[in-house]
């Protein structure tokens, strides 16, 4: 890993892989204060393999993001039966946000998960607070469908937002 402070500006997404676990730990640890079993990412990648993503720059891991695949009613419109993909987690390193990796990761999840699991709907919560983060899903097509009021450990408030996946065109790189 490079130590020097300085970054590469080009990185490559692939799927995660069991020997991937100590890194994508170790960055969600970094970046968040929410923070998971081993048990819990191995089951994610057990379940669902296609989404979940990370980011290689500099020859490590900078980034990743894991979600899972749920049946229930759309963030969208009320009492609409659906197939979502929940993003459960996404980091990327400091020294390596600013540069696409969150938009690229988000967007490979969102296409493995409308192709591999049939998904029709994206959804993910967010920090109020968080407004880099809210820009990126903003601009991705996500929109904020409802607060949820302490929903971190620290009683900060989340945003629930959501994307439809049906139609492929909004999940290209723009």
């Amino acid at each position: 890993m490079k130590r020097s402070g300085l970054c590469s500006e080009s990185f490559q997404v692939r799927t995660f892989e069991v020997n991937d676990l100590y890194r994508v730990m170790t960055i969600n640890f970094e970046c968040l204060p929410e923070n998971y079993s081993s048990y819990f990412y191995r089951d994610l990648y057990t379940r669902y393999p296609e989404t979940f993503v990370v980011a290689e720059s500099d020859n490590d891991i900078q980034g990743y993001i894991m979600c899972r695949i749920e049946r229930g009613f759309s963030k969208l419109r009320t009492f609409t039966p659906t197939r979502l993909l929940h993003v459960v987690s996404l980091a990327v390193r400091e020294p390596y946000r600013r540069k696409g990796i969150a938009k690229k990761i988000m967007l490979e999840a969102m296409k493995k998960g409308l192709e591999k699991y049939q998904t029709n709907e994206c959804y993910l919560e967010v920090r109020v607070g968080n407004i880099p983060a809210l820009k990126l899903y903003e601009s991705l097509g996500f929109t904020k469908t409802k607060r949820n009021y302490g929903y971190y450990m620290d009683g900060e408030d989340a945003w629930v937002m959501a994307k439809s996946l049906t139609n492929e065109e909004a999940l290209k790189d723009s």
